[in-house]
């Protein structure tokens, strides 16, 4: 009974440490550390700065940060002994796709592509990467052959996320790649971010659980934008189809010579969908090149299969073969055992106790006709 009272008061304690944690971190994120005190050389030169506040990060962007899903900011100065400076900002989000996204808005154009984290870029000094939900800018004082490596090294001891939260988009796969403007790609999950890409917001209903990705392609008169928007289902994208070609032909009658920035009517607008996604073009493109640029994305169907697939020992039908034969194997061997030990208890106890436990006579009994050549005569029970 004091066993089963101490593990009932273990489970409760350990109860009770869950729901302190979660009120404690609702975002259900680590609050590990994300920049170390020192790596590949380089020193804190004080204590790292720690905050969850969005605008502490990005005092300009915060409203966007927060739609991302930002859950705290860490920033450090780094110095090494030969007195060269590095500066480092890491903004935490709830999961993989939030980090990816906000790094999708800073990135530019004109950045070269680094092998850095899971995905990096540069400009001059400035080096801009994100591993897991992590993104990170790193300013140096002076660039050297050996920067980047010392960021794969910083990249690599950064905390990861857990479950599916360290999972990316699968949207922006399906920007074609002819034609593309290198560095253009943009992830976008809510309003914000859709005004800060100068995407109409008649053309998106997040109410609707929508994603978006924007990118840039060339064309014979100039750059125009393709932008792909992903619903949950192909019945929820034909319905937003419908809306979007609704509140185009509405506003091209209504307007009067006008023009705004943020307008469906401001430039023509080519769409169609497939599957889920709504796939719009719009800018200076002609009939023939918005077609060709609509047919070069097409939905496909990922089909999970969660059997096994592989082959191990387990999965070999000769070895479940073998291992019956075994098993009957066993099976006989124990009835050979059994059958060889009760008959030799039967002998044993008819010759300590002969007649007395086994074949005893009055559990003998023999029905004896006396059939003859006479009358016939009552059938007798021998002994009896």
């Amino acid at each position: 009974m004091k066993i089963f009272k101490s593990f009932f008061s273990f489970i409760v304690l350990m109860l009770c440490a869950g729901v302190a944690f979660a009120a404690g971190n609702p975002s259900g994120t680590s609050a590990a550390s994300m920049l170390p005190q020192d790596f590949a050389g380089w020193h804190a030169q004080s204590s790292i700065k720690s905050s969850k506040e969005a605008a502490d990060a990005d005092p300009i962007n915060a409203a966007l940060l927060k739609e991302y899903g930002f859950t705290d900011f860490q920033s450090a100065t780094y110095a090494r002994e030969d007195g060269r400076k590095l500066t480092i900002k890491a903004a935490r989000f709830q999961d993989a796709s939030g980090a990816y996204g906000a790094f999708t808005y800073y990135k530019l154009p004109q950045m070269p592509v680094e092998t850095i984290g899971d995905q990096g870029a540069s400009l001059n000094e400035r080096v801009l990467f994100y591993r897991g939900n992590i993104l990170v800018d790193a300013v140096f004082q002076n660039l050297t052959a050996m920067s980047s490596a010392e960021l794969r090294e910083l990249a690599n001891g950064l905390p990861l996320p857990s479950d599916n939260t360290g999972k990316l988009p699968g949207l922006p796969r399906y920007l074609p790649a002819q034609s593309y403007v290198k560095n253009t790609a943009k992830y976008i999950i809510g309003p914000v971010g859709l005004e800060k890409v100068g995407i109409p917001g008649q053309l998106v209903n997040f109410n609707a659980g929508a994603e978006v990705v924007k990118g840039i392609y060339n064309t014979s008169s100039g750059d125009a934008d393709l932008i792909l928007v992903s619903y949950p289902t192909p019945q929820i994208a034909a319905e937003e189809l419908r809306k979007i070609d609704a509140a185009r032909s509405q506003a091209a009658a209504q307007t009067n010579g006008t023009t705004n920035a943020n307008s469906i009517a401001t430039s023509p607008i080519f769409d169609k969908r497939t599957g889920p996604i709504v796939v719009i073009a719009t800018g200076p493109l002609s009939q023939s090149e918005a077609k060709s640029l609509l047919a070069s994305v097409n939905y496909e169907a990922d089909v999970t299969w969660n059997e096994n697939t592989y082959f191990t020992k387990k999965d070999n039908i000769g070895n479940l073969i073998v291992n019956v034969l075994y098993l009957c194997g066993i099976i006989g061997g124990f009835a050979i055992v059994a059958g060889i030990a009760f008959g030799g208890l039967r002998v044993l106890v008819k010759r300590l106790w002969p007649d007395r436990v086994f074949d005893r006579p009055e559990d003998v009994e023999l029905i004896s006709l006396h059939l003859s050549h006479g009358a016939p005569q009552t059938p007798q029970i021998d002994g009896k």
